[in-house]
């Protein structure tokens, strides 16, 4: 069983119904529609297109509309793109139709006023890159740093500090209602700065409402990551805007670090941008990305996300297929036993998520995993109405399976993203015993556990319990 989890961004070459069924048999498990561009009625389809997929397949696909955010957007270029080669002179407009490897236009008018000479500007996730040389009433005049070929409308990306656009926008939240009211399971908040803008989008907590993923993209949001976390749902490593407001040498530690202090507080994590970049026009991954893969999987991620590879590579179910490949021979590498000693130095408990009895749960599920190592369970069966007890169990990274009942269809999905979970919807019986009962048939049917196989069943005592606070060694 893999048990990272592998996010990947539908597009253009994504977006058929037979390509979403060959992802979905080549490993997604989380589908991201990137709102930044098109109409919301092409964004709602494309939910829709998703969702039936996953209901062909009968697989609880997680759905995540990643908010468009305030995004300053260039002009678009010639179909085909245009190459910006190195030391080019190029001059930066706001407010034109078009862009050329002369002139770059974009929607952001106050470009002039906020700009500085010295700033490095970027394009995209970060393919070409500019420093401002001189201002001159409305037009920057840059030279190329590190070219390379740009297409479509990409972003510009602007030191985060000076941006007057504010998080969430009125577009986010026009985009994040109408995925609300259709029942999307995740949202993706762009240039995050503080805690302040997670809770300005004033959604309900998950499973009741969508589970909220903030993207770390800006210096603003590192120095504010704990707050950040407090108020999240997930968080996202989103490494291209990243490495425009530090140094490229300090993005693996940034790395490192935030994947480090979401696992402390149970968040699931995804690492993003470039991860195999070179599969959107070639067969194969370089080597170097390849070993980022991997390492992203050893720095604890719970997923990897693919952008471009599936969304307008030119084999996006192959793209997948590799991402699956590399993760799951990086999980059977992976060091469980360093890494449980790490989480359990770290680990800290949310008291501020709304759910009763934190320190409970958290004692009981790290009570878990060793039984579960003690006795040789086969897996571990969590009975969780929300999910929050089975991210928890999650953080610790046990050798065995997660296997997930919630009678909350939404909760199922949401724990797509959870690293070693697989989660399946039970309903409610009239008692705890009764509806572990059927969680341990399901867990024979669904999951081919066999007669005789020990399990570590975790629950509530009661069905009205707001904690975990029982832990049972069963036999199947």
């Amino acid at each position: 069983m893999r048990r990272t989890k592998i996010v990947a961004t539908i597009g253009p070459a994504s977006g058929q119904p037979g390509t979403l069924l060959k992802m979905i048999d080549a490993g997604m498990d989380v589908a991201r529609i990137g709102l930044a561009h098109g109409s919301l009625d092409q964004h709602l389809e494309m939910y829709r297109t998703i969702r039936a997929a996953a209901d062909e397949r009968g697989r609880n696909i997680g759905i995540l509309a990643d908010l468009p955010g305030p995004k300053v957007r260039c002009a678009p270029f010639p179909e085909g793109g245009v190459f910006f080669p190195d030391g080019e002179s190029v001059r930066f407009l706001a407010g034109e139709q078009t862009s050329s490897t002369e002139v770059i236009s974009t929607d952001y008018e106050h470009l002039t006023d906020d700009i500085e000479i010295g700033d490095v500007l970027a394009l995209g996730d970060g393919n070409v890159t500019f420093v401002v040389e001189a201002k001159s009433g409305d037009e920057l005049t840059a030279r190329v740093l590190r070219g390379s070929r740009v297409q479509g409308r990409p972003g510009l990306q602007v030191p985060s500090d000076r941006l007057r656009i504010s998080t969430p926008t009125a577009d986010d939240i026009r985009f994040a209602d109408a995925f609300i009211e259709a029942g999307v399971d995740m949202l993706a908040i762009s240039f995050v700065r503080s805690a302040h803008d997670i809770r300005s989008l004033g959604v309900e907590p998950a499973p009741r409402g969508p589970l909220v993923i903030a993207k770390i993209e800006t210096r603003a949001a590192v120095e504010n990551l704990e707050g950040i976390i407090g108020a999240s749902g997930a968080v996202m490593v989103a490494r291209g805007d990243l490495g425009v407001d530090y140094p490229i040498a300090e993005l693996p530690h940034l790395q490192k670090h935030i994947i480090k202090r979401c696992i402390a507080r149970g968040l699931p994590v995804i690492t993003a941008t470039q991860m195999l970049e070179s599969m959107v026009s070639a067969p194969t991954p370089t080597r170097a990305e390849a070993s980022d893969v991997a390492n992203a999987v050893f720095d604890g991620t719970s997923s990897v996300m693919l952008s471009g590879e599936t969304a307008i590579g030119v084999d996006p179910v192959n793209s997948v297929a590799v991402m699956a490949e590399i993760t799951a021979y990086a999980d059977s590498e992976f060091n469980h036993d360093e890494w449980a000693e790490e989480v359990n130095q770290v680990r800290e408990v949310d008291e501020t998520g709304g759910h009763a009895g934190p320190r409970t749960t958290d004692a009981i599920t790290m009570a878990a995993v060793k039984v579960a190592d003690s006795v040789g369970a086969q897996a571990i069966v969590c009975l969780s109405r929300t999910g929050y007890t089975v991210r928890s169990v999650s953080r610790f990274r046990p050798r065995v399976p997660i296997l997930a009942f919630s009678p909350d269809a939404r909760a199922v999905r949401q724990l797509s993203l959870s690293w070693g979970s697989a989660a399946v919807q039970n309903p409610d019986k009239p008692t705890t015993r009764e509806t572990i009962d059927d969680a341990l048939r399901l867990a024979r049917q669904e999951f081919g556990l066999h007669n005789g196989d020990p399990v570590v069943v975790i629950s509530g005592q009661s069905m009205s319990a707001r904690a975990t606070d029982t832990i049972r060694v069963m036999t199947l």
